[in-house]
C-alpha cells in the first residue's frame, strides 16, 4: 500500500551521503552518492512522499495543474545569442550580475522555514491529512526554505551559495560590485482576490502560486544558462570550468524540481477540495483558484517583462556603453535582437 503520510522530521531527513557537497572551497547542500550521483537535499522521504500526492490525484483522474515554461510567452532579454555575443567581446559584467542577482534572491527563500501556515482542514471538507497541503506545516516549507538560502543549524549553503560558485567558477568572486537585486519578483496585490476564504487561507494560497510561477521562471533561466555558458565559441579557455559550472547549475536544477512538484501537487489539491466559505455555503476550490490562477500566470508571463523591459534595456545598455569599443558592440547586439523580431 503505497504510503502518504509524513512525519516532519522524515520530510527532512537527509540521505546517508558517500561524499559530500563542496565547491570553490564552500561546503553546500546535498551530497553523493556511491556512485557518484548527486543527491538533493533532504529528499530521502520527500520525493517518495511527493511522489505518491501526485499519483494519487492522477489515479483519481484529477487533473494536475499546469505550470510549465510553455507559459513564459514573452522572450528572454538578452537573448542567448545576444548573451554570447557580448561574452565574446569581452562584456562580462551582465552575466556576472545575472547570476550574482539570482543567488540573492534565492537567498532570500529562506523565509519560507519560518512560515506557519494556518491548517487548511478546517476550511476543507475532505481529510487533508494524506496530501502536501496537509504536510505545508510538516516540511514542505521547512525543506524548501533551507534548500534556497540554507539551513541555519547546518554549516552547508543552499542555492543562493551555489549560484555564487557558479559565478565563481566562471569568473572569480570580486569581479565586479555586488549589484542590487529586485525588491520583489512575486506579483502582489492591493485588494482581496478570494473573499470565499479568510485572508490567511488566502494568503497562503496566492503565496503557493507565485512562488509556483517563480519556480517555473528559474526553470527557463536554467537552460538559458546552460545553453550559454556551454556554447563552444565562450569560456574557450576555461572550458573544464564552464562545464563545471554547467554541472552545478544542474544540481541547482535537480534540487528545484522538488519544488515544482509539490506545489503543483499542493495547488492542485486545493483546486479539487470543497470548500467551506465564510459564508457557510460549500464552494469548489476550483471557482476560488482558477481566476487568481490565470491572473498568476498572465504576469508572471507578460505583465513583469512589460514593467520591467524598459529599465532593464537601460541598465544593460550602460553596462556594454561602458565597455571599450561599447558603441559598436552596442550597434551589433540590437542587430541580434532585430534578427529574432524578423
Amino acid at each position: 500500500m503505497t504510503r502518504l503520510t509524513y512525519s516532519k522530521a522524515e520530510i527532512e531527513t537527509e540521505h546517508d551521503y558517500a561524499m559530500s557537497h563542496v565547491e570553490c572551497g564552500l561546503k553546500l547542500h546535498g551530497g553523493f552518492s556511491e556512485d557518484g550521483l548527486y543527491l538533493s537535499p533532504r529528499t530521502r522521504f520527500r520525493w517518495p512522499a511527493i511522489n505518491a500526492w501526485l499519483a494519487r490525484l492522477q489515479d483519481s483522474n484529477l487533473a494536475i495543474v499546469d505550470a510549465t515554461t510553455a507559459l513564459l510567452v514573452e522572450p528572454n532579454y538578452p537573448s542567448i545569442d545576444q548573451q554570447v555575443w557580448l561574452l565574446q567581446q569581452g562584456v562580462e559584467q551582465p552575466l556576472w550580475d545575472s547570476l550574482t542577482i539570482t543567488g540573492l534572491i534565492e537567498g532570500r527563500g529562506r523565509a519560507l522555514a519560518d512560515l506557519s501556515p494556518p491548517d487548511f482542514a478546517l476550511i476543507i471538507n475532505e481529510d487533508i491529512s494524506e496530501t502536501a497541503l496537509g504536510h505545508l506545516g510538516k516540511g514542505l516549507l521547512t525543506t524548501h526554505g533551507w534548500d534556497e538560502g540554507g539551513n541555519p543549524q547546518s554549516e552547508a549553503g543552499g542555492h543562493d551559495v551555489m549560484w555564487y560558485a557558479t559565478r565563481d567558477l566562471l569568473f572569480g568572486k570580486n569581479k565586479f560590485p555586488v549589484p542590487v537585486a529586485p525588491a520583489s519578483i512575486s506579483r502582489e496585490k492591493s485588494s482581496r482576490e478570494m473573499p470565499q476564504i479568510g485572508a490567511e487561507y488566502e494568503g497562503v494560497i496566492a503565496f503557493l502560486m507565485n512562488l509556483l510561477m517563480i519556480e517555473v521562471r528559474a526553470e527557463r533561466a536554467f537552460d538559458f544558462y546552460e545553453r550559454v555558458i556551454d556554447h563552444p565559441e565562450v569560456f574557450a579557455d576555461k572550458r573544464q570550468e564552464a562545464q563545471h559550472a554547467v554541472a552545478l547549475i544542474n544540481r541547482i536544477r535537480q534540487d528545484e524540481s522538488v519544488h515544482v512538484a509539490w506545489l503543483k501537487a499542493a495547488i492542485s489539491e486545493f483546486r479539487h477540495s470543497t470548500i467551506n466559505g465564510l459564508d457557510g455555503a460549500e464552494i469548489s476550490g476550483a471557482e476560488i483558484l482558477d481566476p487568481v490562477w490565470e491572473k498568476m500566470v498572465h504576469w508572471h508571463a507578460v505583465e513583469i517583462h512589460q514593467a520591467n523591459r524598459q529599465n532593464n534595456r537601460a541598465e544593460l545598455k550602460a553596462k556594454i556603453l561602458a565597455a571599450a569599443n561599447g558603441a559598436s558592440i552596442l550597434a551589433a547586439f540590437e542587430k541580434l535582437e532585430d534578427s529574432v523580431d524578423a
